[in-house]
């Protein structure tokens, strides 16, 4: 937890149980126990209410409690308004509508609440069409901006990711769209037990990546009904948020940049970690199966890079020395290619006739 933020609950806390202890000791009856326990009782409760919302909202981004606000303040205008229409409709029809006062007021309360209550949704439902800035002015940041990261739907089905967020190289939030949940929970109830299976992965890896205390999850509750394609929603997220897009699709190995998103392909992240093989290098390496040549032999590095080996498959469930030929590049990863310790010797005697 936050120091800061520790320091700020510890604080409210004891404020809480101070003014209420002041408050019960201050009523009919003066200084007593009994008022003082009560006192500090309620403090504890308000306390606790406090942090509950502290809780409850901290998934929350500053984004949202601005749009929230500004809303709060529209609805207000438009309450107002409302009260102030009332008002003179009623001074027009002095004559013809009677009012009590009573009834009156409870029309006035309930206009003004219903335009507060509609300004704000209204405000929060078209919250990415509004764009607040100082006219003719713009600034320019002074450092490169970080970008935050939108999960695809294909990352979630990965165990990579959880690896990825726990090694703490990601110092950015990952965001996670509301719709992409509603949708795996929709696949959770399908009839493929294959689709079923998957999108409860997708879940259980929500949950485990909510559960790393040092990793910023974000969720975005921005929807695109008039879109259907799941990654058209997606990208239209990212563009938003001015944020990048994080897939492990294979289909986007190939794929930078779609409509303005930079697309960041796990795999691609994964084949960039892994350890780069020199030619004449000699590795251990564990014959598992045969290759589609004669002789070839077939195993495979921990990190799961496939080793092709002349001659391997005569040391089939062996472990042999193999000498590094020449290391290929493929959109599924690197495939190295190497001599069992015969072919070597045997090239050795060509060589040498």
């Amino acid at each position: 937890m936050n120091i800061s933020i520790a320091f700020t609950r510890i604080l409210f806390v004891i404020l809480s149980i101070f003014f209420m202890s002041a408050y019960m000791v201050s009523r009919d009856g003066g200084w007593t126990s009994t008022h003082l326990w009560m006192g500090v009782g309620l403090g504890l409760i308000l306390s606790a209410l406090l942090i509950g919302f502290d809780l409850l909202f901290r998934r929350f981004n500053l984004r949202s409690f601005n749009v929230a606000v500004l809303g709060l303040f529209f609805g207000y205008l438009m309450g107002q308004a409302l009260v102030l229409i009332l008002g003179a409709i009623l001074k027009i029809s002095a004559a013809s509508v009677h009012l009590q006062p009573q009834a009156l007021e409870i029309v006035q309360i309930a206009l003004f609440l219903f335009g507060i209550y509609l300004g704000t949704l209204m405000t929060i439902r078209a919250a990415d069409e509004i764009s607040i800035s100082i006219p003719f002015i713009r600034f320019s940041p002074t450092s490169q901006k970080k970008k935050d990261l939108v999960i695809d739907g294909s990352v979630l089905g990965d165990a990579r990711i959880l690896d990825l967020a726990s090694s703490g190289m990601v110092d950015h939030y990952l965001i996670l769209p509301r719709f992409l949940i509603k949708e795996l929970y929709i696949l959770a109830e399908s009839q493929d037990e294959s689709i079923r299976n998957k999108a409860k992965r997708s879940l259980d890896m929500i949950k485990k990546l909510e559960a790393l205390p040092e990793l910023g999850l974000r969720y975005n509750d921005t929807d695109f009904p008039d879109v259907k394609d799941p990654m058209g929603k997606l990208i239209r997220v990212a563009r938003l948020l001015d944020a990048n897009l994080l897939s492990a699709d294979m289909s986007r190995v190939q794929t930078s940049a779609i409509e303005g998103v930079r697309i960041i392909n796990l795999h691609l992240l994964s084949n960039a970690l892994k350890p780069l093989m020199q030619a004449g290098e000699q590795i251990k390496i564990k014959i598992q199966r045969y290759g589609k040549e004669p002789r070839q032999g077939v195993g495979y590095l921990e990190d799961g890079t496939m080793v092709v080996v002349n001659g391997g498959g005569d040391y089939l469930g062996e472990t042999i020395d193999a000498k590094v030929l020449s290391v290929k590049h493929t959109t599924s990863g690197r495939m190295i290619f190497c001599n069992a310790p015969d072919e070597e010797d045997q090239g050795d005697y060509d060589e040498g006739h």
